[in-house]
């Protein structure tokens, strides 16, 4: 069984739609739907945004639902200057740019006690995700590179400036690494799949709004394609 995880009502009501079978259980405020999707089982979910949401979603995934793999599909704000809006960003790893331990002695980023702090995506999950996109969004470009998260829409193009120089992601959101985490930590595979709705800088509030809907109907393509082929 697969587990898909979304941010926002408008990441996973496009999902449910073609969904069959479905069964609604509320577990920790959030709502799972498990049914099939292209005959496929498959349980979706808003997880709601932010990393604890982000980890408490996934572990009910893993405890209540024994999911096979995670793939957690949302919207992000691109690091790289080749990343237009719109474009899609497939996780290599994925780390927390907002874990500060310095005070320790450790590096930005580095989890204190674990023995790593980038959790690696599953390779094979990628490569079907590629294929997917290539064959339901053709006219943008798909990206395999870091995805980095925090508890922080990024703005501001300083702090857009130090994420991208310090951890060299690719995009920046809000989830991600914590599902990625809990993926690790319970040893079964994850994809971060981000569609880009704005350049996480200065013109982030304007851009967001603006291209957020078609970000999302990428991402959703991209999904249900991958699903099918799983």
């Amino acid at each position: 069984m697969l587990g898909i995880i979304g941010a926002m009502d408008e990441e996973v009501s496009k999902l449910k739609e073609v969904m069959e079978g479905v069964e609604i259980t509320t577990k920790a405020s959030m709502d799972f739907y498990k049914g099939t999707m292209g005959g496929k089982e498959v349980v979706v979910v808003r997880s709601g945004i932010g990393k604890v949401n982000a980890g408490i979603c996934t572990q009910i995934l893993v405890d209540c639902y024994g999911v096979d793999a995670v793939i957690n599909t949302g919207i992000a704000g691109s690091l790289n200057p080749s990343i237009d809006i719109g474009d899609i960003v497939l996780s290599i790893d994925a780390l927390q740019h907002d874990m500060d331990a310095t005070g320790f002695g450790y590096e930005p980023g580095v989890i204190p006690r674990m023995d790593t702090s980038c959790f690696v995506a599953d390779e094979k999950l990628r490569i079907l995700a590629k294929s997917s996109c290539e064959k339901v969004n053709p006219d943008i470009k798909v990206f395999e590179g870091r995805v980095v998260s925090g508890d922080q829409f990024i703005s501001d193009k300083s702090k857009k400036n130090y994420i991208e120089e310090k951890f060299k992601g690719y995009c920046t959101e809000m989830e991600g690494a914590a599902i990625a985490q809990a993926a690790y930590l319970n040893g079964i595979p994850f994809l971060i799949i981000r569609a880009i709705s704005d350049k996480a800088d200065d013109s982030a509030t304007v851009d967001y709004p603006t291209f957020e809907a078609k970000a999302i109907e990428n991402s959703v393509r991209l999904v249900k394609e991958m699903v099918a082929q799983y």
